[in-house]
């Protein structure tokens, strides 16, 4: 058994084609090794930004020989009495056989001829030469390039190829780049200046160790764990907290093979500046790890007693450089950075923030949408009627309103800012400084920075009451203006981040535990649209059931997001008669939901789903409408000629006030009273005193099947059973 090594040395690779290219490099040679009948063997892969390297053991020495099997033609139209047709002689000719050799078999079509081939396995050094240029020309990214007068796409010119069968070398030429690159025996080390060493590599298995000798960490993983090493220690002997975002740290790990660190410092009037700011300069324009001293408050204006001065890089390590001067040369350039920077921030605050909003009125928000000061005003209305809605549904919910429509007001204010138009991804953060600065509420300040939360999958939801309400207005005036455009997100397509929004939306409710009728407040939002969008011919009731529609999925989604199984997600989103019951209180589903799935886990749902599941089935003959849950108003104790319905009706009564309940704990003490009455339906049912319940006398058998269908309907406040599988 061999192993093969495999690099393709190149000029410094872009940070995410390398993970990327990698990971094609290895399904191309698996699909190889299938093809040329080799069991699946391990390979290992390298990824460096000057190199691409895989490693691949137990290789056998050539492949076993086989026979092939081809066939021909009917045997009747090969033979004719015994003797070989023109048809049999042909078909042997082309598989290089005599006529003697080939054989009939029957097929459920017929009988037919076929030849039984050699095939002779090839030396896999042979099959190798062959497979090396396919599989590099094979691999695909973005913006590929061609070299000199090459052919050959790569993301960047390959220098150098090695390529070792154990430590034999494999002659490979890539004929398509410019200069035509042959396969060596050597590799490269790290760059000393202009010029990189020559690093022999004896045998294929040898590679990693003769890279390692030369400083470079060619396992990928291995060399992330060996900066986040060098990151964490540095900053403990600081006595500070790094800034080590993952993105962050996949993007370090693929700009470097010889992780080497740094220590800069910024100049103390920096500090003056946010530390979002100055964090966001280091990262994004620079890839340094900034270091925090302590938590950073979000409506701070400054950077004092929370930014440590000092930063990390993280660079290629080399004997060679002087260390002095590559940390003067990092300081000098975000020196220039963090100035762009505070004069970004000194211009925006030159003015209150309030006097940004009349440039909203010359940027677009969407095409027929109008204007973000357009979009401004429609949001100031929808946080004005959610304020409204939220405290009819909430009784203890206390919304300073005057201050909602304020943060609404401002909320888009820093867009048209300078340093949002250097950062987006500062937004709302800014928008929170600057309303400090300009003297507004802090209330006020808080809500323009959480209404864009969460922005993401990582982020965390907004905690301020104010905050919590702009960011559901937000959303919600967004999907509706969206939609009213005809723009529905696809499988492929969701340029306004649609779903995002739903499902911020439906998180920030069941987050906080609010109720909120959704349905009511998009109507109104549907009414308003074709006011506000004349010229998009909105259709409000139409507009109306592709947002119920789409959040109802929205909601789907979510209760699956939080662990339930899916039986229970359709028996506690059933849309039954009323299509939009399921976002009239998205967050009472939500706890049915829990409270199902958690009764389910200790293995009390079951003995229930048994009750109820029997007494609905038969209530199906009935024709007890499901609104109706007490048997006072639709069952007559006097049709009664056992104990055992004067005990199920007993029952039912205890439960009916119950089943107006609308919170967990009502929910709870439905379940407990569902649950007991077990015992009085099995007696019901099959007991000494057991009833028929389709009884020949009508009277008799309608008041059974309503006695039922009130059970049924009980149950229907916290889900439909019918739908629990098991």
């Amino acid at each position: 058994m061999a192993s093969l090594l495999l690099e393709i040395g190149a000029e410094e690779l872009p940070a995410a084609f390398c993970p990327a290219a990698l990971a094609q490099l290895g399904r191309l040679i698996t699909a190889s090794l299938k093809d040329w009948h080799f069991d699946a063997l391990p390979w290992q892969g390298f990824a460096t930004p000057r190199r691409l390297g895989v490693l691949v053991r137990d290789l056998p020495p050539r492949q076993k020989d086989r026979v092939k099997e081809y066939k021909g033609p009917p045997a009747g139209q090969a033979f004719h009495q015994g003797n070989p047709t023109p048809a049999a002689q042909g078909f042997a000719q082309r598989c290089g056989l005599a006529v003697e050799n080939l054989t009939v078999r029957a097929t459920p079509k017929g009988e037919f001829v076929f030849a039984e081939v050699p095939q002779p396995g090839q030396a896999t050094e042979a099959l190798l030469r062959e497979a090396i240029p396919g599989w590099i020309a094979a691999v695909q990214g973005k913006r590929l390039m061609r070299w000199g007068t090459g052919t050959q796409r790569f993301s960047r010119p390959i220098r150098w190829l090695v390529a070792l069968l154990d430590d034999d070398l494999l002659p490979v030429q890539l004929e398509q780049t410019s200069p035509v690159v042959t396969s060596q025996a050597n590799s490269y080390g790290p760059r000393r200046g202009w010029r990189c060493d020559p690093l022999p590599i004896a045998t294929a298995e040898a590679y990693e160790a003769s890279l390692r000798k030369a400083g470079i960490v060619a396992d990928r993983q291995q060399r992330q764990a060996r900066i986040r090493r060098l990151i964490e220690d540095k900053a403990a002997e600081l006595g500070a907290v790094p800034q080590l975002k993952p993105a962050l740290l996949e993007e370090l790990t693929d700009l470097v093979e010889a992780p080497g660190l740094i220590v800069g410092r910024m100049e103390e009037r920096f500090l003056s500046l946010p530390a979002e700011v100055s964090a966001m300069e280091m990262v994004t324009h620079q890839r340094y790890v900034p270091l925090f001293q302590a938590p950073a408050d979000p409506l701070a204006l400054d950077a004092h007693g929370v930014l440590d001065p000092h930063f990390l890089a993280i660079t290629n390590a080399s004997p060679l450089a002087d260390a002095a001067l590559i940390t003067q040369g990092n300081e000098r350039v975000l020196r220039a950075r963090l100035a762009d920077g505070a004069f970004f921030y000194d211009q925006d605050r030159s003015q209150p923030l309030e006097d940004h909003l009349s440039r909203l009125e010359g940027v677009t928000f969407a095409a027929g949408l109008g204007s973000l000061k357009d979009r401004t005003d429609r949001l100031v209305r929808q946080a004005q009627a959610m304020a409204v809605a939220l405290q009819r549904q909430n009784e203890a919910l206390r919304l300073n309103q005057q201050a909602l429509s304020r943060a609404a007001l401002l909320c888009k204010a820093d867009l048209v800012t300078q340093m949002v138009g250097e950062f987006p991804e500062l937004q709302g953060v800014m928008g929170a400084k600057y309303a400090m600065a300009s003297g507004e509420d802090s209330q006020v300040a808080e809500a323009i920075r959480e209404h864009y939360l969460p922005s993401g999958a990582d982020d965390p939801l907004p905690t301020s009451h104010l905050g919590r309400a702009l960011a559901l207005s937000e959303r919600l005036e967004l999907l509706v203006s969206i939609f009213a455009t005809g723009q529905r997100p696809t499988g492929s397509s969701d340029p306004f981040a649609l779903r995002r929004a739903g499902n911020g939306l439906l998180h920030i409710l069941v987050d906080c535990g609010w109720s909120l009728n959704l349905v009511a407040l998009l109507e109104a939002a549907c009414s308003q649209s074709a006011k506000d969008f004349i010229d998009l011919a909105v259709k409000p009731t139409t507009l109306l059931a592709d947002l119920l529609a789409f959040l109802q999925q929205r909601l789907r989604t979510l209760l699956a997001e939080l662990g339930m199984d899916y039986d229970i997600i359709d028996a506690v989103a059933a849309e039954a008669q009323d299509p939009a019951a399921l976002l009239r209180d998205p967050v009472d589903v939500v706890c049915r939901g829990r409270l199902l799935q958690r009764l389910r886990g200790c293995g009390e749902l079951a003995p229930i789903q048994t009750v109820v599941q029997r007494a609905a089935r038969l209530a199906e003959k009935g024709d007890l409408q499901r609104h109706r849950r007490n048997p006072r108003d639709c069952v007559d104790p006097s049709l009664f000629s056992s104990p055992a319905e004067g005990a199920v009706f007993a029952a039912l009564e205890t439960l009916a006030p119950l089943s107006r309940a609308r919170d967990r704990h009502g929910y709870e003490r439905l379940l407990t009273g569902l649950g007991m009455l077990s015992p009085r339906l099995q007696a019901f049912f099959d007991g000494e005193d057991s009833v028929m319940v389709m009884a020949p006398d009508p009277d008799v058998r309608r008041n059974r099947l309503n006695l039922l269908a009130v059970l049924r309907n009980q149950a229907l406040v916290i889900a439909d059973f019918s739908r629990l599988s098991g």
